[in-house]
């Protein structure tokens, strides 16, 4: 039996400021994997019918606020098809949500995902566009690590944006070294003796997070932590000046990612 306290969390209310995309009317999640392309949708056997049409309302939203914040089409959250979703599914130990490589799923918890959507759905990009950006990449890897390790890149406009944004989420501001946020999630990791935190692909997804939670645009079932939790005051996400160059690197990119995707759709 789940606990009470966890059996409220999915009908609490999410702070949300975007433009209705739905008029007030339900979506389902078959609508969601047709609107925007998503490969397939798995719920889990114990989401009832209240719970699945609550989360299929609150996914559809914070798609939609994520594609207005980029300046994306529908078919850059789906990364071109190849994601898919999943909900209330058992997911992993520990992990209220969580993006499977070797599936390209991002499943979220019943009772527990909402918030960590954004970052989720960036290890899904940072997967997904790394054959893109390398031009040796093995189906495990992830662009964020690749470019840490100074892999050779297919040469693109893109993909120079892409670097830059890399760039500003690591290094210094001359470029020689790494930044405070990288050393200080080391710190993290070592006072708690693991690797998580410095990972690139954590570092990456939390940036990007952090990003989008500060938009006008905003939706907490799409992002929130990244200024007042427990994990902001340990200094594992980009803050202050740092925050800023990443959050333009970033926006720069996606705006010319869906720019090029309209007119060669056009």
């Amino acid at each position: 039996m789940i606990p009470k306290a966890s059996q409220s969390r999915l009908h609490r209310p999410y702070y949300r400021n975007g433009v209705e995309h739905r008029s007030g009317a339900d979506v389902s999640f078959q609508d969601i994997v047709k609107i925007f392309g998503f490969r397939a949708v798995n719920i889990g056997k114990w989401v009832t019918p209240e719970e699945q049409q609550i989360a299929a309302n609150l996914f559809f939203d914070a798609f939609c606020d994520l594609m207005d914040i980029l300046q994306v089409p529908e078919s850059v959250i789906s990364l071109n098809g190849t994601l898919s979703l999943a909900f209330g599914t058992g997911g992993r130990k520990h992990s209220c949500a969580h993006y499977e490589s070797q599936t390209k799923r991002l499943a979220l918890a019943k009772n527990a995902g909402g918030g960590s959507l954004a970052h989720e759905w960036f290890h899904a990009f940072d997967h997904y566009i790394c054959d893109k950006l390398f031009i040796h990449c093995e189906p495990h890897h992830f662009a964020s690590e690749l470019w840490l390790d100074d892999y050779r890149m297919h040469p693109h406009p893109l993909n120079k944006k892409l670097s830059h944004c890399f760039e500003a989420i690591f290094l210094s501001p001359d470029k020689e070294e790494p930044n405070q946020y990288v050393l200080a999630s080391a710190l993290v990791d070592k006072e708690m003796k693991l690797y998580y935190f410095a990972r690139p692909q954590e570092m990456a997804a939390r940036a990007f997070e952090a990003i989008i939670q500060d938009q006008p645009i905003r939706n907490a079932f799409l992002v929130q932590g990244t200024k007042k939790s427990p994990e902001a005051m340990l200094g594992v996400y980009p803050k202050d000046t740092h925050r800023r160059r990443v959050h333009d690197h970033f926006l720069h990119y996606f705006v010319h990612l869906g720019q090029a995707l309209e007119s060669k759709s056009g």
